[in-house]
């Protein structure tokens, strides 16, 4: 049988995808900067010594981006895709200006608040359904979630070296101008969207009754939620168990980001070619178990804290590809901008509550209680995704195989 004609991605698509991935690394870039360094930095601060306060300046953006997100979509079916990725984007960048000239924990707060308030992630997701086919709707939405798990990573390594050059204002002034470096992509560089067909908007009744997404929405909200979680509490564990001064954390964070990315391409390659979605997914679930009761029982010292870092970057990077992957197919056409304003709100609620509950248990029962309550999450998600049924097959793969 002769090869299946190839349909690659048009420029167009291309550059949709690369662009609108880069808007949200600019801005996912300047909410994570912060996670690695703040816990130790608060306490140079008025009100900086109470972790529940800490907890909430970290996580207080998810809250307003929970509460928005739909909103925000919804507004973008009606006023167009651009208008309202710009106009949150300019919140985003009043909000980190409101937090650099923050002199007290409350302040940032309110920074906090006002970026998240910001809420265009089910915008941009959207307008990335509208500039690319069906056939290639999975390698955009990889493409988003990979940049998310990069700039993650980046950060990680990136926070504790700005932080000693530039201080916490600066790496808020940072987050500004990342923001207005995205919204000049999204005037000169996007691609302009096709009209919104307004016949085709889904129920929300009918995303909350498919227990496939929302099997994935609970996923994205218990990532996300250990993700904040564990970065209220790892920060002062390098200090205090692991030795290593604030400035320093990159050598831990530098070579757990590589290894995990030597794991995560092999992996997302075996599971996009070979069939292996599900399998691929669960076993980065249980990697998130495993790390969780890691921390809890072995990391008393800078070796084992490192481990179980790393791993835990293996199994992220992984989870935060396949997951909107799998989301765009298995959402249906009529509601698929439902159910991203739906994961996107999920995963907003996890960031706000990764950083209240990290700080509440922190303070209450130290960083075992952190971990071990990640512990329980991670496992009630695996007990979920192992239920699942694996993504359809991507034609291209099916077709390649006949």
């Amino acid at each position: 049988m002769s090869s299946p004609k190839r349909d690659p991605m048009t420029p167009a698509e291309r550059r949709a995808g690369v662009s609108l991935a880069s808007i949200f690394a600019l801005r996912m870039l300047g909410l994570f900067l912060i996670l690695p360094v703040f816990a130790v930095h608060a306490h140079s601060i008025p009100g900086g010594d109470n972790l529940t306060l800490v907890g909430l300046a970290i996580g207080a953006y998810g809250l307003t981006q929970a509460c928005l997100q739909i909103a925000f979509g919804a507004a973008s079916d009606r006023f167009g895709r651009k208008p309202v990725i710009l106009f949150g984007l300019l919140l985003f960048v009043i909000g980190s200006a409101v937090a650099a000239m923050a002199d007290n924990i409350y302040v940032i707060i309110a920074g906090r608040v006002l970026q998240g308030a910001g809420a265009i992630s089910a915008a941009v997701t959207a307008l990335a359904a509208d500039l690319t086919r069906d056939q290639h709707r999975t390698k955009v939405m990889a493409m988003i979630g990979s940049s998310i798990g990069l700039v993650f990573a980046a950060s990680m390594v990136a926070a504790p070296l700005l932080y000693s050059a530039i201080g916490m204002a600066g790496i808020f002034w940072l987050t500004a101008a990342l923001a207005a470096g995205a919204m000049v992509v999204v005037v000169w560089v996007v691609p302009e969207a096709p009209p919104v067909p307004r016949a085709t908007a889904g129920r929300f009744v009918d995303i909350l009754r498919d227990s496939q997404l929302m099997r994935l929405n609970f996923g994205v909200f218990a990532l996300h939620l250990i993700q904040t979680t564990m970065w209220v509490m790892v920060p002062a564990a390098l200090v205090s168990k692991g030795g290593l001064a604030l400035a320093e954390h990159w050598k831990v964070y530098l070579p757990a980001v590589l290894l995990s990315f030597v794991v995560m391409v092999p992996a997302i390659i075996v599971a996009e070619r070979h069939n292996r979605f599900k399998q691929i997914f669960n076993t980065a679930v249980a990697l998130l178990v495993v790390v969780q009761f890691g921390l809890y029982a072995w990391a008393d010292g800078l070796m084992s804290i490192a481990l179980w870092l790393t791993l835990f970057f293996v199994a992220f990077n992984i989870l935060e590809a396949t997951q909107p992957s799998w989301i765009s197919r298995i959402a249906p056409p009529a509601s698929k901008g439902t159910a991203l304003g739906v994961y996107n709100t999920l995963q907003s609620f996890g960031l706000f509550l990764g950083g209240v509950l990290g700080g509440w248990l922190g303070q209450h029962f130290g960083n075992g209680g952190v971990a071990l309550a990640c512990a329980v999450l991670a496992l009630l998600w695996l007990a979920l995704s192992a239920t699942m049924t694996p993504p359809p097959i991507r034609k291209a793969a099916v077709a390649a195989s006949n």
